[in-house]
């Protein structure tokens, strides 16, 4: 059988996601993590709604949850049945214990996610699934990470956005076909900057409204890394059009 490009994404990060999920689960909580006040619920519900969109999306194919089906009901029994699992053995782990609040909120990032891909395909389902990671890692502590793990969460910002960028500009071709052509275009790239911009402002109008600082470096290091993704795909747009043109000449 021949995978799809989403499958073979999702695929690969499933590999990797999911033992660096079994492994974090269980190791005693890091001090860190402790001193920042970091909701764990928040943690477990954005890890199996990322959980939930790799298996989903590495069994379906990209396409809709179709309850109808049997895939998304053995995709959520396998979930839920690794998450009892794992909750069970954190019980034998120094530092840890199984929380039936903690496997509730396994249970509502599945479901949702499981509710989510339903309504979006890969792309756009991906797209609000990065967003949800943004917002909650950025606000979920009630201290400043940037203060407590500088790099860590540097890292993260450069990152995180520029993946968003670049699921931002898939969803852009996706809904608009057109635009693809035109990625040189001032139009397009305002377009492209457009989005993740606004989720960065809000994510941090957000963190100043729950009273945390405003982390100028964050803030710089984000708007960077938006910027380097648009330009990089605005630099390759002549290339790609000239690959588009080979490939239509060579055709039948």
């Amino acid at each position: 059988m021949t995978l799809s490009r989403q499958q073979k994404i999702t695929t690969i990060l499933l590999a990797l996601c999911w033992p660096a999920l079994f492994v974090f689960t269980h190791i005693p909580i890091p001090q860190v993590i402790r001193r920042a006040g970091v909701s764990d619920k928040s943690l477990h519900f954005l890890a199996y709604l990322i959980l939930a969109f790799l298996l989903w999306f590495a069994a379906g194919a990209g396409k809709r949850v179709n309850w109808r089906k049997t895939t998304p009901w053995w995709v959520l029994l396998i979930i839920l049945a690794y998450g009892i699992l794992d909750e069970w053995s954190q019980g034998y782990v120094a530092g840890r214990s199984s929380d039936i609040l903690d496997f509730v909120a396994d249970l509502a990032g599945t479901i949702t996610g499981l509710i989510l891909f339903s309504v979006f395909t890969f792309w756009p389902a991906g797209l609000l699934v990065t967003a949800a990671v943004i917002f909650v890692m950025t606000n979920v502590a009630q201290k400043n990470l940037a203060e407590l793990l500088p790099v860590a969460s540097a890292a993260f910002h450069l990152f995180a956005y520029a993946i968003f960028t670049m699921l931002w500009v898939q969803c852009i071709d996706l809904f608009s076909p057109g635009t693809r052509p035109r990625r040189t275009k001032a139009k397009w790239v305002k377009a492209a900057l457009a989005g993740p911009v606004v989720l960065l402002l809000t994510v941090k109008l957000f963190s100043v409204i729950l009273g945390k600082e405003f982390a100028l470096p964050d803030m710089a290091i984000s708007i960077g890394a938006i910027v380097a993704v648009v330009a990089a795909i605005c630099l390759s747009a002549p290339f790609n059009k000239t690959q588009d043109l080979q490939g239509q000449n060579s055709g039948p």
